[in-house]
């Protein structure tokens, strides 16, 4: 049998990633958001972080880049800091009125991709690929951290 790399998993969705970045960047750019964005702006919206670090854990990058993102959505009005009266080194961070407004048209032109990527997928099958990525990212979160999959434990 022959190693084709093109046909291994992680080339496979490398190229399923940017191809939904491609189709998403397309679909929100008009609307004002970068796709990057919207994990930590629908955490914002539904109370799930408060600050930088909250959004780093909850979006899962690190620090310096969330401080990067967070200075764009800032210049792009979509966010705004104010000091922490518990601590007074960190901000809180909460959405614009603009981006409470724009967000659900950002979420709706996501979701549609989402279900335009699937077309040709039945109801079953679409459940199952996500079941599956779900497993998959579980799998290489454990091996990031030095653990092993459940398969090989």
């Amino acid at each position: 049998m022959k190693l084709d790399v093109l046909a291994t998993p992680g080339h496979l969705i490398t190229m399923a990633a940017r191809g939904f970045v491609r189709l998403s960047e397309a679909r929100l750019k008009p609307l004002g958001f970068g796709v990057g964005y919207l994990p930590a702006l629908v955490a914002l919206r539904d109370g799930l972080a408060g600050s930088q670090r909250d959004l780093a854990r909850i979006v899962r990058i690190e620090q310096p880049s969330m401080a990067q993102m967070m200075a764009r959505m800032e210049r792009d009005g979509l966010i705004r800091r104010t000091p922490d009266p518990a601590d007074g080194r960190s901000s809180r961070v909460a959405l614009t009125d603009a981006a409470l407004a724009r967000l659900p048209d950002a979420c709706a032109a996501l979701f549609q991709g989402n279900r335009d990527a699937l077309d040709g997928f039945s109801d079953e099958e679409a459940a199952q690929f996500l079941a599956l990525l779900d497993r998959l990212i579980a799998n290489l979160d454990r091996l990031a951290t030095g653990g092993t999959t459940a398969e090989h434990a």
